[in-house]
């Protein structure tokens, strides 16, 4: 069996310049390769440590792949992203995000809160307690 090495959302944006400006601008997250190198991208990608997150262009997805056009965007999908400081950042992004889960300490070890990106994916950021 193959050794799996990394995992990277792939995700099917709107608009590639929200998503980095949202991850950029809101989240914290440093901005990689765009496709092309100036605006209008179809491509970017952005990470923070060792997480990656790529944005498609939906259009250009669907052009080159036409039966992921059917593809919802967002589509209940979700990112799960453990961190360090929860509190602060929470307090950071909080007026300026969609939270659709407030901070809480859960059950099973974790604080945890959870928001919307501007495309509809759902991302939990948690921390070990």
């Amino acid at each position: 069996m193959p050794q799996v090495q990394k995992l990277t959302p792939n995700l099917l944006v709107a608009s590639v310049e929200n998503s980095l400006a949202f991850y950029e601008g809101v989240l914290g997250f440093a901005r990689g390769t765009t496709v092309p190198e100036q605006s209008p991208f179809v491509f970017a990608a952005v990470a923070s440590g060792p997480v990656e997150i790529f944005f498609n262009d939906r259009a250009t997805v669907t052009k080159e792949s036409p039966a992921m056009g059917s593809l919802a965007i967002g589509g209940g999908n979700t990112m799960f992203i453990e961190l360090t400081g929860i509190d602060a950042f929470h307090d950071h992004i909080k007026d300026r995000v969609k939270v659709l889960m407030p901070l809480v300490t859960q059950w099973y070890g974790m604080r945890e809160f959870a928001i919307a990106d501007p495309d509809g994916y759902v991302i939990t950021f948690a921390e070990k307690v």
